[in-house]
């Protein structure tokens, strides 16, 4: 019979000796299958030195074929690697895991240069080999067979033919269950092993919200938790920061309660997966903290940021608590309520998280090829990576081996010295694709490089300037194919988003991809040089930007010569003065010369430039606040920093006017002063990068970790310090003691006025002449509270 599944997850197992690929998904009459197809071989290639011939190699690797579970040795002669031509023997084995032993082994034989393709995972594998996508729908040919294996699902098939993808586009209706936790401590950031879960919040797509709290024990909550899971049987769970949070705090109470946290649909308990992440077999666990990243416009990736930026949280609406205040509510019973209530949000929140995100994680998980709860914590590079694999595939190039090598420096793009000050009417011009474009148009790619002494071929070479490294002209390389079908994708899906109404629910889908597209193709270029790429090539990566710089470098020179005044530039983009046809100019004289296209990005009313690059902000002309680099956008200082410059600047910005910002700051200071700015604004959070033995420097929040250490806090690496600055005499790490150690009448309040505040302030003011002593208090910091 006939399956069509959309599958939510797959792994490599071994059954009676045999690897077998479980796939787990939903069928198109919206059941819940398992398909176990047994008939995929796990494999790997030998790759000859030159000059060896095949029957004298693959002699040797038949007289060891049987102790190394080898059951195929077959001949490979259309390989290529590199872009290059070479001999290959692809040897079968059993298992995956037989297939690296082996590859040690026969790696020593004389004329083997090297083993590739044993390094992959036999999911993995599964995927390229039989170019599907999770996240769309597959076909294959299955028979139904008993549940022997205690799968929660429907129905079980064993496939009788590979899998292959259809064009079907619409998403099954999916099972959605969000859910966070508030855990309890008395001594700094709760430990599963010691302190408890006091509520943890569920809700689904379906409409329930529900909530489990503690009584005496947390034992209720894990067992109330495993049970919903199991009754309403998710799809797909998501959380915000569960993989590093919620999922481990749970196992780990679960197993001091001797409980088992049974809820995937294999009847096991969820564990950690390829890339870090807590894989839940037979669903989809979902991360969406792993996505902040996609949402460049938020600095600081807090739940509430992102919540408020993507409509999860209306205007005027916020999460009220924050962990500071923890502990102290759940002690309140009078109290307690707050805290529950703000359980309450916080799931909801990232619920709607949830549903506003997913159309474009199921769309980088299919255009990608990671599986959905793979995608989201794969780096940049290993997403990019597992594309370029699958394209590798299919034009017959062999798959590198990922090997450790230093990373060297090189010469990067370029970035112009701002012009200080604020600027009116300033135009963002970004070029379209511009690294993409620079790599097809040049044919630079790993295979088309050629190495010093290599001569000249007759199609000719492109040099890069600066570096003077060459790249043949023909044949096309493997990244211009690449991105090719990266572009004509994302102009196809372009075309059909505009013969779509936005409240067509495929407009939803298509936009979602073509943002995928867009991503996945500005990423390939990163990638060439990252050090752990298995396709680096520091040589690709420097003539990139060297063309880059080049091209900046006369954009910069046309516009000055178009009459435009350049403020700034970065990367692949240049700020100018918005002339309309001055700029329409430009625009045609930039595409007609270097070939590339240059396009308006951002409308600033205003600007305002430091001296330094990087750091700027901008009133962008539908009123939203533009900040790239200052204070407001890190998250290493106080809030009571953050609060005044954002205030600044959008004074500054609207009615610019730096007196009425003096006059601000001034009030501020006042309030700050009569203790009316909140205690938690002046707290200043510093990460544990490593265990606190091993600091050598006497840091402010090292030594604050020390205070709370040796009052029976836990502290481990990863665990966040907020501290505050005492008065005294002493250094600063001297006078820096936990928040929850001090109180508002101990704090230094000169060192916030001078050091956090005034200093956020001045970055920005500094520009308009006023000094620091402009924006002091003329009379000297009261210490007395009255």
């Amino acid at each position: 019979m006939k399956l069509r599944i959309w599958p939510l997850d797959l792994n490599g197992e071994v059954a009676d000796g045999v690897s077998e690929v479980r796939l787990w998904g939903i069928d198109d009459d919206d059941r819940r299958v398992l398909v176990l197809d047994r008939s995929f071989q796990p494999y790997f290639y030998l790759l000859l030195e030159e000059g060896f011939d095949f029957p004298s190699v693959i002699s040797e690797v038949d007289a060891q074929a049987s102790p190394l579970s080898i059951v195929t040795v077959e001949r490979e002669a259309d390989k290529k690697f590199f872009g290059r031509p070479v001999n290959a023997i692809k040897i079968g084995c059993t298992t995956a895991k037989e297939c690296v032993k082996a590859g040690r082994v026969l790696a020593k034989i004389k004329g083997v240069k090297t083993c590739l393709e044993d390094d992959l995972r036999l999911a993995s594998k599964y995927l390229v080999d039989h170019e599907v996508n999770p996240c769309g729908w597959w076909e294959l040919d299955v028979e139904p067979i008993e549940n022997e294996t205690n799968a929660r699902v429907d129905e079980v098939y064993l496939a009788k033919s590979p899998p292959k993808q259809i064009a079907l586009t619409e998403t099954p209706s999916l099972r959605i269950l969000s859910f966070s936790a508030i855990c309890y401590g008395t001594k700094g950031t709760p430990k599963p092993e010691r302190d408890p879960i006091v509520t943890l919040s569920l809700a689904t797509n379906s409409g329930a919200v529900t909530q489990l709290v503690a009584d005496d024990s947390d034992e209720a909550i894990i067992e109330g938790f495993v049970a919903y899971i199991r009754n309403f049987d998710p799809d797909i769970i998501s959380g915000y920061g569960i993989n590093t949070s919620e999922w481990p705090y749970l196992l780990e109470r679960a197993r001091r309660h001797g409980l088992q946290l049974h809820v995937d649909r294999g009847d096991g308990e969820p564990h950690t997966s390829v890339y870090g992440h807590i894989s839940v077999t037979g669903r989809a666990n979902v991360d969406f903290y792993e996505f902040a990243d996609e949402v460049p416009d938020v600095k600081v990736k807090t739940l509430e940021n992102i919540a408020r930026y993507l409509g999860a949280l209306k205007e005027g609406e916020s999460l009220p608590i924050d962990d500071t205040e923890i502990s102290k509510l759940w002690t309140d019973r009078e109290q307690r309520q707050r805290l529950l209530t703000h359980s309450l949000q916080t799931t909801q929140s990232v619920l709607k998280i949830t549903q506003t995100l997913l159309d474009f994680a199921i769309q980088l998980s299919n255009l990608v090829g990671l599986p959905l709860d793979h995608v989201g914590t794969a780096a940049t590079g290993f997403r990019t990576e597992f594309y370029l694999m699958k394209q590798a595939h299919r034009l017959n190039e062999l798959i590198p081996r990922r090997t450790r090598r230093p990373y060297f420096p090189y010469a990067g793009a370029t970035v112009l010295k701002p012009k200080p000050g604020l600027h009116d009417n300033v135009v963002v011009l970004d070029f379209k694709a511009m690294y993409p474009n620079i790599m097809m148009s040049k044919n630079v790619s790993p295979d088309t490089y050629l190495h010093e002494g290599e001569p000249v071929p007759p199609s000719g070479v492109y040099v890069a300037p600066e570096v003077a490294h060459r790249f043949r002209k023909q044949p096309k390389g493997f990244y211009s194919t690449v991105f090719t079908s990266l572009l004509t994708a994302r102009e196809e899906l372009t075309r059909r988003l505009d013969e779509r109404r936005v409240d067509d629910s495929e407009h939803r889908v298509l936009d979602a991809r073509q943002q995928v597209v867009k991503v996945l193709t500005n990423a390939v270029y990163g990638y060439a040089g990252w050090v752990g790429a298995r396709w680096y090539s520091r040589s690709v990566a420097e003539a990139t930007t060297a063309w880059g710089r080049a091209t900046i470098t006369r954009t910069i020179a046309l516009a000055s010569e178009a009459g435009l005044k350049v403020i700034y530039g970065d990367t692949d983009s240049i700020f100018v003065t918005h002339d309309v046809e001055k700029v329409s100019q430009l625009l045609e004289r930039v595409e007609d010369e270097l070939g590339l296209e240059i396009r308006p990005a951002k409308l600033y009313t205003s600007v305002l430039f430091t001296e330094a690059k990087k750091r700027y902000a901008g009133l962008l002309s539908d009123g939203r606040l533009d900040v790239v680099g200052l204070e407001v956008a890190r998250g290493d200082w106080t809030d009571a920093a953050k609060n005044v410059q954002e205030a600044v600047l959008k004074i500054v910005l609207t009615e610019r006017s730096p007196e009425k910002a003096v006059t601000f700051i001034h009030n501020y200071l006042r309030d700050l002063r009569v203790r009316k700015i909140p205690y938690r604004d002046l707290i200043i959070w510093k990460t544990l990068t490593k265990p606190l033995a091993k600091y050598k420097v006497r840091a402010p929040h090292v030594e604050a970790a020390r205070l709370l250490l040796g009052n029976g806090w836990e502290l481990t690496v990863d665990d966040k310090v907020g501290y505050v600055i005492t008065k005294g005499d002493g250094r600063l790490y001297e006078r820096a003691v936990p928040y929850q150690f001090s109180s508002y009448d101990e704090l230094d309040l000169e060192y916030y006025e001078v050091k956090q505040i005034l200093s956020a302030a001045h970055r920005v003011l500094a520009v308009f002449d006023v000094s620091l002593d402009d924006l002091k208090l003329q009379n000297p910091v009261d210490t007395s509270y009255k």
